[in-house]
């Protein structure tokens, strides 16, 4: 399937405006943030397709790549799934589905959890490693496909988007 051409206006500056004629009186933080928000998201499904093509040699998406560096910087190599979840912040379902095809694939493997009867380990694979280590090095050198913005919009970016994390109490942060 062909890739569309380039819109010649940006539609969601656009949906913006459109916003704006059709709920007027509102403070200039509601269209503000109408921007931002769909900005925010459309920039989700951009470096999701981006960083997902990247990961298509290795037969991985980045859901996929995330378990597999999550368990590759794990002091053994090896977590309970219930942390696997908790870490990435995923519901046990994703973990789940996650683990079945990184082991599907070689590059994981279940093991019982020797702490826990009742429990199961994802542990990596030397392939895993080896997968998790070359798209690593793929992403670095394209900066996980943010090369369009300078260090400071990066660092920026970052700090704004973790006050919303924080405010949606996505994690325990000192104040």
């Amino acid at each position: 399937m062909p890739t569309p051409s380039p819109l010649d206006f940006d539609p969601i500056d656009r949906a913006g405006d459109l916003w704006e004629q059709n709920w007027p009186g509102e403070p200039p933080e509601v269209y503000a943030s109408m921007r931002a928000v769909t900005s925010i998201m459309r920039a989700q499904q951009i470096l999701i397709g981006q960083l997902d093509a990247m990961l298509r040699p290795y037969g991985i998406t980045f859901s996929r790549f995330e378990a597999l560096v999550l368990l590759a910087y794990s002091r053994d190599g090896s977590l309970p799934l219930s942390k696997v979840g908790e870490r990435l912040q995923v519901h046990a379902t994703s973990v789940t589905n996650v683990i079945d095809r990184l082991e599907a694939a070689g590059l994981v493997r279940r093991e019982p959890n020797p702490k826990d009867g009742r429990g199961t380990l994802a542990v990596i694979t030397d392939e895993g490693r080896e997968v998790a280590h070359k798209a690593t090095e793929q992403f670095n050198a394209a900066h996980f496909a943010m090369s369009a913005l300078d260090l400071g919009e990066l660092d920026a970016l970052f700090v704004s988007l973790r006050r919303l994390r924080i405010d949606a109490k996505d994690f325990g942060a000192e104040h």
